[in-house]
């Protein structure tokens, strides 16, 4: 059958957290490009399918087709990398300096392929500055100012919001990815990806990467926002709630319960031995 059981599904996220890191950083950096691209060009389909439509509920269904494709390359994106990377290390099998490495260097190449992706977006969006922004870019720029200065606005509370919306995204993205895990074909990995992914979009949480994108985007066509309010009023909070959420209530989370417990469990001793 095509469906892999829970248990199994914690090997293989062992064996991925083993691969990933055993990656060098030439590599890393090109499929974390590659990663961040596809999600701003994601984005942007996203906010395309909405605006066309008046249905926000649309770019929430075709949004997942990123993730789908991440997925099927074994590309690699930081928010999934905080739940699967640090399961090597809970097996005793690697340091937390190779995990905050890799974490680095996949951070790093996610926001270089969404800077890169969204100068290329903005252009052809405005025809290379010579359009009005209208439409899409225009959705783009009123995201990148409520995603930042909005929060700046309500101090504390919009700074708490951002943590609480970065766990609750990552606790659904980072499934989306281990639930691709749960089939062997194609056309399951990618249903089973879309599920997770769907459900994080429609609901409006914050992810890390989408937000290396869809903020300077954003900035690039005129939104009222500073470096310092896309990276203190978004960036840094959300970032770190997308950790708390993918490692904590994802990949630990299934692995405590669904860890291999072979070498963990003592053999029983014969009742003739216990008794001498």
């Amino acid at each position: 059958m095509d469906y892999v059981k829970p248990a199994d599904v914690v090997v293989s996220m062992i064996d991925a957290s083993q691969r990933k890191l055993a990656l060098p950083p030439r590599d890393l950096m090109i499929r974390g490009i590659l990663a961040g691209a596809l999600l701003g060009a994601a984005t942007t389909l996203a906010f395309t399918g909405a605006v066309t439509t008046g249905q926000p509920i649309v770019g929430a269904l075709i949004f997942p087709v990123a993730l789908a494709i991440i997925v099927l390359l074994n590309l690699e994106l930081v928010t999934g990398s905080f739940a699967i990377v640090p399961i090597a290390r809970l097996e005793g099998k690697a340091t937390w300096g190779a995990v905050l490495a890799n974490w680095s260097w996949v951070y790093l190449a996610n926001l270089i392929g969404s800077l890169a992706v969204g100068a290329l977006i903005a252009g052809s969006l405005t025809n290379m500055g010579k359009a009005e922004v209208a439409g899409v870019a225009a959705r783009l720029v009123a995201a990148a100012e409520s995603k930042t200065v909005a929060n700046e606005a309500i101090g504390a509370a919009g700074m708490l919001s951002l943590f609480v919306k970065g766990i609750l995204c990552n606790w659904l993205v980072s499934l989306g990815v281990i639930l691709s895990m749960t089939s062997n074909s194609t056309i399951g990995k990618v249903t089973a990806t879309w599920i997770a992914i769907f459900l994080f979009f429609a609901l409006g949480y914050e992810h890390a990467v989408v937000n290396m994108f869809l903020i300077p985007t954003g900035m690039l066509l005129g939104a009222k926002v500073g470096f310092y309010d896309w990276w203190v009023w978004n960036q840094i909070p959300v970032t770190l709630g997308n950790l708390v959420g993918g490692f904590v209530c994802t990949g630990f989370a299934l692995y405590s319960t669904y860890k291999p417990r072979d070498q963990l469990v003592p053999t029983a001793q014969p009742v003739a031995q216990a008794a001498e």
